[in-house]
């Protein structure tokens, strides 16, 4: 079975940085693409940043130049390296892997998704 496992998540300081990891099993995640979505309470999941199976990437406005998506297709792994962390970034954040070519990054009810982690922006 398909199986996501973030880590990562935690509580740092205004204009800090943290590095979300998510490795994917079950899945031929070289043909996939992967996103990282994030939600707070009383609001919808919403991307945050996406990386597709060639490499190309897409960004949410509010966190354009601070945050970077990666992948290395050897480890089945995606991460989010986040920088200048603002307490408006704070969320549970979720991977997710879906075929982009048939879904498109805004459907919420696509593909599969990981178990979520915390991150906290806070002094």
């Amino acid at each position: 079975q398909v199986q996501l496992v973030e880590s990562g998540g935690g509580l740092v300081q205004p204009g800090g940085s943290l590095r979300l990891s998510c490795t994917a099993s079950g899945i031929a995640f070289n043909i996939n693409a992967m996103g990282w979505y994030r939600q707070v309470p009383g609001k919808q999941r919403e991307l945050v940043a996406g990386i597709s199976s060639r490499g190309s990437t897409k960004y949410a406005d509010p966190v354009k130049g601070r945050f970077a998506i990666s992948r290395d297709n050897a480890e089945n792994t995606v991460y989010l390296q986040m920088g200048s962390l603002k307490p408006e970034d704070s969320a549970v954040y979720y991977c997710n892997v879906r075929r982009l070519e048939l879904t498109g990054w805004d459907r919420l009810d696509a593909g599969y998704w990981g178990q979520g982690t915390q991150v906290t922006v806070s002094s």
